[in-house]
Order: structure tokens, then C-alpha cells, then sequence
């Protein structure tokens, strides 16, 4: 199982980034997929979900509106749109995976990491 982040860099307050995953290795349409994010001697904050199989989603309270999850079947890619963007967005963005018929926030699969930086 391979997931793949880009996208990440720097980008000044009130803008925006779209992040990629892309994946290998599984039945990319059973699957569960999230993004996490990951500041600097803070947790690993969950930021969103989608089931892959229906499009599914699911956002913490403070996340929905600003960030946006999707995925593209046949490239079997999810995505993360961030818009109006905050210098306490910045941290690392990891992608996640697991079985769709997984619950709660264990997930099986990460990966390496893109780092989001928001500075004027």
C-alpha cells in the first residue's frame, strides 16, 4: 500500500491549496480515505473523511466550510481544497486509508507527509 502527498508549500494568509494523495496497492473503491494534519508539539488534529465508494464525507465542526474533500475515482487520488487559509492552518497534511467498514478515527495506511506553511 502506497499513499502519495503533494501539493503542500507556502501560501499567504486568505489563500488557497488543493493537496493530493495517490494511491497504490489496495481496492482504492473500498476504502475509507482522510486527511490529517500534524503542527509543530501539537496532535494529530483529524481534518476530514470520505468514503470512496458513494463520496461520503465528514468534517470536524471547525473544518467545514474552508476545507473540502474529494476523490477521483479513476485516478484513484483523493484531494484536499483549503480556501481562506490561516498561519493556524500550517502543519504537516497526511493522508490516510483504511476498509470502509472500519469506524472511528484508526487508520492503516499513511502517508510521508506534505507540509503546509501559511506566512505572509
Amino acid at each position: 500500500v502506497q499513499l502519495v502527498e503533494s501539493g503542500g508549500g507556502l501560501v499567504q494568509p486568505g489563500g488557497s491549496l488543493r493537496l493530493s494523495c495517490t494511491t497504490s496497492g489496495f481496492t482504492f473503491s473500498t476504502y475509507g480515505m482522510a486527511w490529517f494534519r500534524q503542527a509543530p508539539g501539537q496532535e494529530r488534529e483529524f481534518v476530514a473523511q470520505i468514503i470512496t465508494n458513494g463520496g461520503g464525507t465528514t468534517y470536524p465542526d471547525d473544518k467545514r466550510g474552508r476545507f473540502t474533500i474529494s476523490r477521483d475515482m479513476a485516478k484513484k487520488t483523493i484531494y484536499l481544497q483549503m480556501n481562506d487559509l490561516k498561519p493556524e492552518d500550517t502543519a504537516v497534511y497526511y493522508c490516510a486509508g483504511r476498509p470502509a467498514w472500519k469506524s472511528g478515527r484508526e487508520y492503516d495506511y499513511w502517508g510521508q507527509g506534505t507540509q503546509v506553511t501559511v506566512s505572509s
